[in-house]
């Protein structure tokens, strides 16, 4: 890990971007600490400059409760190379969804499992290069989406040990039987009227979930209509599970 820049944000928390080998991140903590603190690693659909301000925002209130949060460029994202094949799902699942089409298993698997399969060791290796720096320990967290990757990391990353995740994915039917492997406490936020998202395959996925403790909480509105209270119930989570 090569950190490349860093500034400081309202209240104190200090921004740092950093590469991982040609990966860009972001990590962020809080303005002061006693003692190392626990680490939420921050999930989101790619492109860190166009989903900024959201992830800082997100990183903000991670810091206020005593979290550092941190998050990489997915595979093919940003800056990134880009992929012909994921190029191609990705102009297959427009075509479907402009022409009002149902989105064929074929179509989600070839644009959602090699994305998991490529990004989640890459995750994994932020994680071992976060933990290495002062100030920075376990527990540690996931919170967002993209939901299959967030499924995947529960199921192999004995260090994360509870999840935050966003519905609102497409979500192969190979995920689906990954999840039945989650045990850990899962806080799932779902929008309801989500224009972009399979209401019924979200709800399969939630029933598929193999842990005790696991929670839906549903909400009308659209895919960015997220309620701002949605975020205190999930900071209330990771408190109990995290702090």
């Amino acid at each position: 890990m090569r950190l490349t820049s860093e500034k400081r944000l309202d209240g104190g928390v200090l921004e740092r971007e950093f590469t991982l080998g040609e990966i860009p991140g972001i990590l962020w903590t809080p303005g002061s600490a006693a003692a190392p603190v626990p680490l939420i690693l921050l999930g989101h659909p790619g492109g860190l400059a166009k989903m900024y301000p959201r992830l800082a925002a997100r990183a903000r209130h991670c810091a206020a409760d005593g979290f550092a949060a941190a998050t990489i460029e997915l595979p093919g994202s940003g800056d990134r190379p880009r992929d012909p094949a994921a190029e191609q799902a990705r102009a297959d699942l427009r075509r479907a969804l402009q022409a009002g089409e149902p989105v064929g298993a074929e179509i989600i698997d070839a644009l959602i499992l090699p994305l998991v399969e490529k990004s989640v060791p890459e995750w994994q290796a932020a994680l071992d290069a976060l933990l290495a720096l002062p100030g920075i320990a376990g527990p540690v967290g996931y919170s967002g989406g993209v939901i299959s990757i967030g499924v995947r990391l529960a199921v192999v990353e004995p260090r994360i040990v509870a999840a935050g995740l966003f519905a609102g994915s497409f979500v192969p039917a190979a995920i689906v039987e990954q999840a039945r492997q989650v045990t850990i406490p899962l806080h799932v936020l779902l929008q309801w009227d989500d224009e972009g998202n399979d209401r019924q395959a979200a709800l399969d996925l939630f029933d598929a979930f193999g842990s005790k403790e696991k929670s839906l909480h549903a909400n009308m509105g659209g895919h960015i209509g997220v309620p701002a209270y949605a975020g205190e119930d999930a900071a209330r989570f990771f408190a109990r599970h995290l702090g």
